[in-house]
């Protein structure tokens, strides 16, 4: 009986730990806002997981964009900004650091929804990083009121969220004053093969944002040409 017991209990933590069994849980819909690098790594993986995704673009008929719609398949789509924010319920801010203040406000009411943040603000001055806005995710929050921000995945390049190494774990740390919101992106981060790290509320957002800084300066500044690998 007590081997039994033993499989069981295998089995079910190796169902809750296997990306695909995170992905056949609820499949959200999702608005990426922002068809770059970390929007199209981010859509593409998610709605090969069963995930709806609505790209929001100022220009959703460009070829780009529907490049990346018929990459995702059936479950991915492109509207503006303003029509994918409100048909979703999670959206994914993946713009410049300069230009989220006027993206926010081009979303509508979002109250209720959440907000995933992956931006890093970042100004490069003289060979060194400086940090462009002292709390960024802080700031989204109060440009959307109503919206649970969460701070995610600005610690880890796109290349790690689209194909993440075999041989070792990037943890993700995720800031956000609502624990249900951080709970269902804890999900879509571990459907990337990513391991996660709830490390308190949006406050300490900013302390996140000053490690990006540091993760870019030394994969690109200090180790330029690589992939990226080093991650906190």
């Amino acid at each position: 009986m007590r081997n039994c017991l033993s499989i069981l209990i295998l089995a079910v933590l190796s169902f809750c730990a296997s990306p695909s069994a995170w992905a056949n849980e609820s499949p959200e819909t999702i608005a990426i806002i922002g068809t770059g690098n970390v929007g199209g790594a981010l859509g593409t993986r998610w709605a090969a997981q069963g995930h709806r995704i609505i790209y929001g673009s100022r220009t959703p008929d460009a070829e780009p964009v529907q490049a990346l719609v018929a990459e995702g398949g059936e479950n991915t789509s492109a509207a503006g900004t303003h029509e994918a924010a409100q048909a979703a319920d999670i959206i994914v801010l993946a713009v410049p650091w300069t230009a989220t203040e006027a993206t926010v406000a081009a979303l509508g009411d979002v109250a209720g929804k959440i907000i995933i943040d992956p931006i890093n603000a970042s100004r490069f001055v003289e060979g060194r990083i400086e940090i462009g806005h002292p709390a960024l995710a802080e700031a989204i929050a109060g440009w959307a009121p109503g919206a649970q921000v969460v701070k995610a995945l600005n610690t880890t390049s796109y290349t790690n969220m689209a194909n993440p190494p075999a041989d070792r774990t990037i943890t993700v740390p995720l800031a956000g004053d609502s624990d249900e919101a951080k709970a269902r992106v804890a999900r879509l981060v571990r459907a990337l093969g990513l391991a996660v790290r709830d490390v308190g509320p949006l406050y300490n957002a900013r302390y996140l944002e000053a490690m990006g800084n540091l993760y870019i300066y030394v994969n690109v500044m200090q180790q330029p040409d690589t992939r990226l690998e080093y991650s906190f």
